[in-house]
């Protein structure tokens, strides 16, 4: 797959904003397993650096300037949820950057169009694409069109997100498994009990979650898993090597 200047100016097309730097655009789209294939390019991971901060910036002042009366810590959980690698990259694939990226064969072959880190790294990096091309202010403008359904949950205080159906998606798309959800611990009175559960794939690991009830513990488990697997190799759906356990231990959804 290659992006000549008609592909580019249709990709521009599509993300409705009025780009002129067509190779920055380009680098934008390439990750760094295509640098193999192809002399003389840049993988988009100094864009997506740059990207981060720009989409981090918007959110946090969208939200303090809609929210007038809401407390530090709920625009940070709301911040988190807005900015978090799931949200970016279902706003990705809306886009339709997922066809648009360039990987190796190999990447392509493992699932990697579908790898939450590859898509949330793609976006962002066209976000940084949009404020050095275009400015700030068309930044912010695509910015919050392409994450309004989730600011709109916000909004509405529904910005929970099903992340076990996310994260089920993920693993049967890869693996052709779904994961399974274990109660490891509860603690305090029967009327105010504390839940930690674990979220497992293929015998091990991959998120762990607590929550005042079993599914509040069970969307924190699948977020951290979400968040892990989007950093792991992409394996093929064939592949029968283990998932190793992630280092931290798992933080209460957001």
């Amino acid at each position: 797959m290659t992006l000549d200047i008609k592909s580019l100016q249709s990709i521009a097309q599509k993300l409705c904003v009025e780009i002129s730097d067509y190779d920055l655009l380009e680098q934008a789209l390439t990750h760094g397993s295509y640098l193999g294939e192809k002399e003389g390019i840049e993988s988009n991971e100094r864009l997506e650096f740059l990207g981060d901060s720009v989409i981090g910036l918007v959110v946090a002042q969208h939200l303090y300037e809609k929210f007038p009366d809401r407390a530090e810590g709920d625009l940070a959980k709301a911040k988190a949820v807005a900015v978090s690698e799931p949200v970016l990259a279902e706003s990705a694939r809306d886009l339709g950057l997922a066809d648009m990226i360039l990987l190796s064969s190999g990447e392509v072959a493992g699932g990697g169009r579908k790898r939450l880190s590859i898509l949330s790294d793609a976006f962002e990096a066209v976000v940084a694409v949009v404020f050095l091309d275009c400015g700030m202010d068309a930044a912010r403008e695509f910015v919050l069109k392409a994450l309004e359904p989730i600011l709109i949950d916000i909004e509405h205080r529904q910005h929970i997100r099903d992340y076990k159906s996310l994260l089920q998606e993920h693993t049967q798309s890869i693996y052709k498994e779904v994961p399974q959800y274990i109660v490891v611990a509860e603690q305090g009175a029967d009327h105010d009990k504390t839940f930690t559960i674990e979220a497992v794939l293929k015998g091990e690991v991959v998120g762990c979650g607590k929550g005042k009830s079993k599914k509040q513990a069970e969307q924190a488990a699948a977020l951290q898993g979400l968040e892990y697997m989007g950093h792991t190799q992409a394996q093929s759906a064939e592949s029968d090597e283990e998932i190793q356990e992630p280092d931290s231990e798992g933080d209460e959804s957001p």
